[in-house]
């Protein structure tokens, strides 16, 4: 049995982490995740991956708050290590003189072969690495679904916005039928 019981509310997009002794200590764990929508419209994913983050403590308890964007994230290679270069996480407000930077460099955490093989496929190809989604699991780790992608055309993001709307309006319908 886990000692954290996880409960997911789609409708809400937030996750609830609930501590069996949170009766008695009075205290709910609320994260939400945090989701670069625009990186769905820009790209399109060809393969997603889970990697941790390597964070300080202030900076944990600030994406705790929920005080983290991702819009103008990206990942590149540096020296064999993949990076996320200006991911916003906002200081923490209760932090002292050791608080972090709001935009520092931030290394993502993958096995070595996942690595190579990203790499491999970023240079050959011309692909680009897209961090689009920020969470928490159920142990209390950070962790970034970052997506191999490749970049839409204006044709293509028309084709998305057209299939958006007659999906819309299909769930309209049927709303309507019920």
């Amino acid at each position: 049995m886990s000692f954290f019981r996880n409960i997911i509310r789609p409708h809400l997009k937030i996750t609830y982490l609930c501590c069996p002794y949170s009766n008695i200590m009075g205290k709910k764990l609320v994260t939400k995740e945090i989701v670069n929508r625009k990186a769905k419209f820009e790209y399109s994913f060809l393969q997603v991956y889970e990697a941790g983050v390597e964070l300080t403590g202030t900076e944990v308890k600030a994406l705790r708050q929920n005080l983290a964007n991702l819009n103008d994230a990206y990942c590149i290679f540096d020296h064999g290590n993949l990076t996320i270069i200006n991911m916003f996480i906002a200081e923490y407000d209760h932090g002292t003189i050791y608080n972090h930077d709001a935009r520092r460099d931030r290394r993502l955490l993958l096995h070595k072969a996942e690595l190579k093989k990203l790499e491999r496929k970023v240079t050959e190809k011309g692909l680009t690495i897209v961090p689009f989604k920020l969470y928490f699991t159920d142990r209390g780790f950070a962790k970034l679904e970052i997506a191999l992608a490749q970049g839409k055309k204006e044709f293509d993001k028309r084709e998305s916005i057209k299939e958006k709307d007659s999906k819309r309006d299909l769930d309209r319908l049927k709303k309507i039928k019920l």
